[in-house]
């Protein structure tokens, strides 16, 4: 049987072109208005995945 993706996963978790994993930040879905420009530009950004998880999230996503 064919293993599946964790959809959850999916949903958060961006591979990037060498492998590696991105998580993305959170506070940049909602009241951006009240938010600086500054604050806007960094979590715009995903954040690398902790080494602690990264076995576990690779495993949901292969």
């Amino acid at each position: 049987m064919k293993k599946k993706s964790h959809s959850g996963a999916k949903k958060r978790v961006k591979k990037t072109g060498t492998g590696k994993l991105l998580v993305q930040k959170s506070c940049k879905n909602h009241l951006l208005v009240n938010k600086s420009k500054r604050q806007k530009k960094l979590n715009a950004k995903g954040k690398p995945v902790e080494s602690t998880v990264l076995r576990a999230l690779k495993k949901k996503l292969a």
